[in-house]
């Protein structure tokens, strides 16, 4: 008789803050990336923080829970998504 693996609640990364476009984090563009979540942060009125907080929380809350699953070239996209997001928000010079 085989088991049912059960999911964890964190593993399906989801926001009752922002409304995420469907697949965001599995875009190669990180600008792409970036923007979108600038845009679910700005037009959400659900949010606790400030836009930068929490779409910038949101992107290291998905590296996080991917862990070792995420591949080398997969998180490099995501940690450019984070230096996008940085410029977009005007806390990095470009």
């Amino acid at each position: 008789m085989s088991r049912e693996k059960k999911a964890k609640w964190s593993q399906d990364v989801h926001s009752d803050a922002l409304d995420l476009e469907p697949g965001v984090f599995t875009w190669d563009d990180p600008r792409k990336i970036a923007h979108s979540l600038k845009r679910s942060a700005e037009a959400s009125d659900r949010r606790k923080s400030s836009a930068f907080r929490s779409a910038m929380s949101m992107l290291t809350f998905y590296i996080n829970r991917a862990g070792t699953g995420l591949s080398s070239e997969r998180k490099s996209v995501l940690e450019e998504a984070k230096d996008e997001l940085r410029k977009d928000f005007g806390r990095k010079p470009e």
